[in-house]
C-alpha cells in the first residue's frame, strides 16, 4: 500500500516506456556516476597516477547499487547535504581499495553533468527510433488511402477535395523535419569531460605536476572511455545550459507536430470520417454510454502542450547562469529534463498506437463529398456548357440562381443539397446532362494527390528511414498496447 500513499508522476507510473523510465531512474543515474568514476580512475592510472589494479577491479565489480547501498547513500546525503559526496562515500564502502582515489581531482559536475549528457544522447536515440516507427506506420496508412477522395478543409470550411492519404503526408512531412532536428541535436552533443571546479582544469594540472599534455590526454581519454567523440573545448563548472535548450527545442517542435496531428484526428472523429482505435469494452463516458471519445488523441494534445512548455524552462534556466555557475539550475533540471524525455516518449508511443488502429469510413466520407461537391463542380458545369456552344455569362447566372436555391434547402430547411437535381430539371442544361456523372466524379477533383503521395513516400520517407538501425527498429517493433 505504500505506493498508494505518496504522489507519483503519471509520466512514469502510467504512461512511459520501461526503457525511457529506466534511463532517468536513480538506479541508472548512480550506476552511471560510478562508471564515470571508474573511467576517471582508469585514465588517471594509465597516465601515471598511483592507482592500484585492485582499486580498479573493486570499482568494476560494484557499479550496480544494492538496496542497502541506496539506504546508506540516503543517510549520508541527509547528514552531508551533498548528493555526490554521499555517493562517493557509499562507493568507497564497497570498493575500499579505491576509497581514497574515487573522484580524484574532480568536481561534482564531473559526474552530474557528464551523466546528464549521456542520458540526453541516449534518450534522443530512443526517441529517434520511436519516431521512425511512427513515420513508417503513418506511411503505410498514407499509401493505403493514397487515392481515397475526401473533402478538404480550409478555415475548417469545405474546400477543394484532397485524399485521405495526401492529408496523412502532411503529418508525416512535419515528423520528418522533427526526425532531422532530433538527429542534429543528438549528433551535436559532446562531453563535458574533466574540467575542474571552474573549467580551468587547475586540480588536474596539480595532480600531474604541471604537465599540460597529460591533462589534455586525460580529458581525451575519459571522453573516449565514456563513449563520446569529443568534449566541449571550454566549459565553466558545468556544461553550458544552452545545450539543454538545443536538446529540448526539437522535442518542443515534435510536440507541436503531435498536437496538430492529434487535433486533426479529433476533428475527423467528430465528422465520423476517421477514428482512433476503440476497444470493444472501452467506455467513452460514464453518463453517455453511446460516446466514442477520442481519448488517445486528447491525451496526445494534453501532453504535447506540456512538452512545448518545458522548452521555455530550459531557456529561462540558461539565461540566468551567473559567471562560472549558479546552483539555481539544479532542482529545475532534475524535473525538466526527465519530464521532457518521458513526455516525448509517451506522445510518440500513443501516436503509434493510434496509427496502428486508425479506422476510415469511406461511405461517410463519400456522403460528405456528395453534400458539397455540387457547389464545387459548378465551374466544370459552366465550362462544359460553353464547350457545347453556350454563353459563359448566361450559364454563370443560371448556376448562381440554382446554387442559392439549393443552399436555401440545405441551410434553412435542413434538407440535402439538390443542386444537381435542379440542374437536371432545367432544360438549359440539356446539352450536358449526359456528362454530369463524369463532371461530378470525385476522382476528377483530387488533382495529383495520389501521385504526390507516391513520390513523397519514395523520394522523402524511404531515404529518411534507410538507416540500418532505423530499419531494424521498424522491422522488430511490436504494436503499442496502452495500459490505461
Amino acid at each position: 500500500m505504500d505506493g498508494f500513499d505518496t504522489y507519483q508522476t503519471p509520466l512514469s507510473s502510467r504512461y512511459a516506456s520501461k526503457e525511457m523510465a529506466h534511463l532517468f531512474s536513480p538506479s541508472n543515474r548512480f550506476f552511471t556516476w560510478r562508471k564515470l568514476w571508474l573511467n576517471l580512475a582508469i585514465a588517471e592510472k594509465e597516465l601515471g597516477l598511483p592507482i592500484s589494479e585492485e582499486a580498479i577491479q573493486q570499482m568494476k565489480t560494484n557499479l550496480t547499487l544494492t538496496p542497502e547501498q541506496f539506504e546508506i547513500a540516503a543517510q549520508e546525503e541527509k547528514k552531508r547535504r551533498h548528493d555526490v559526496m554521499a555517493h562517493v562515500h557509499t562507493f568507497g564502502i564497497v570498493a575500499p581499495a579505491a576509497a581514497g582515489i574515487i573522484h580524484l581531482g574532480a568536481t561534482s559536475c564531473y559526474v552530474t553533468d557528464n551523466a546528464d549528457l549521456i542520458f540526453l544522447r541516449t534518450g534522443l536515440d530512443y526517441l529517434i527510433r520511436s519516431l521512425s516507427i511512427l513515420i513508417s506506420r503513418l506511411s503505410t496508412f498514407a499509401a493505403q488511402y493514397r487515392d481515397l477522395p475526401a473533402l478538404g478543409f480550409t478555415h475548417f470550411q469545405p474546400a477543394q477535395l484532397t485524399t485521405v492519404g495526401k492529408r496523412a503526408t502532411l503529418w508525416i512531412q512535419e515528423l520528418l523535419w522533427d526526425l532531422r532536428n532530433i538527429k542534429r541535436a543528438r549528433d551535436d552533443i559532446g562531453f563535458r569531460g574533466v574540467k575542474g571546479t571552474t573549467g580551468t582544469q587547475a586540480s588536474f594540472l596539480a595532480l600531474f605536476d604541471g604537465d599540460h599534455q597529460k591533462v589534455e590526454d586525460l580529458d581525451r581519454l575519459v571522453t573516449k572511455l565514456s563513449g563520446f567523440e569529443y568534449a566541449y573545448p571550454v566549459t565553466s563548472q558545468t556544461y553550458s545550459r544552452k545545450i539543454d535548450v538545443d536538446v529540448l527545442s526539437p522535442l518542443a517542435s515534435l510536440g507541436a507536430s503531435a498536437h496538430k496531428i492529434a487535433t486533426d484526428l479529433r476533428l475527423l472523429a467528430n465528422l465520423k470520417e476517421v477514428e482512433e482505435p476503440f476497444e470493444s469494452t472501452q467506455i467513452g463516458s460514464s453518463a453517455m454510454a453511446y460516446k466514442r471519445n477520442p481519448m488517445r488523441s486528447e491525451r496526445v494534445c494534453s501532453l504535447a502542450r506540456h512538452l512545448m512548455v518545458l522548452h521555455q524552462n530550459a531557456l529561462m534556466t540558461s539565461s540566468v547562469q551567473w559567471f562560472e555557475r549558479t546552483l539555481d539550475d539544479s532542482a529545475n533540471r532534475r524535473i525538466t529534463l526527465p519530464e521532457a524525455f518521458l513526455t516525448a516518449d509517451i506522445v510518440l508511443s500513443t501516436l503509434q498506437n493510434i496509427s496502428e488502429g486508425l479506422v476510415v469510413y469511406p461511405k461517410v466520407i463519400a456522403r460528405r463529398i456528395a453534400q458539397e461537391l455540387p457547389f464545387m463542380a459548378t465551374e466544370n458545369v459552366i465550362m462544359a456548357i460553353v464547350k457545347k456552344g453556350g454563353d459563359r455569362q448566361e450559364a454563370h447566372e443560371k448556376i448562381r440562381v440554382l446554387s442559392h436555391e439549393a443552399a436555401h434547402q440545405v441551410k434553412h430547411l435542413g434538407l440535402e443539397n439538390d443542386l444537381i437535381a435542379r440542374i437536371k430539371a432545367d432544360s438549359y442544361f440539356d446539352p450536358i446532362k449526359g456528362d454530369l456523372d463524369t463532371l461530378l466524379d470525385p476522382q476528377s477533383f483530387i488533382g495529383r494527390a495520389p501521385e504526390q503521395v507516391d513520390v513523397f513516400l519514395k523520394d522523402w520517407v524511404e531515404p529518411a528511414l534507410a538507416d540500418a538501425e532505423l530499419q531494424q527498429a521498424i522491422k522488430t517493433a511490436a504494436k503499442v498496447e496502452l495500459t490505461v
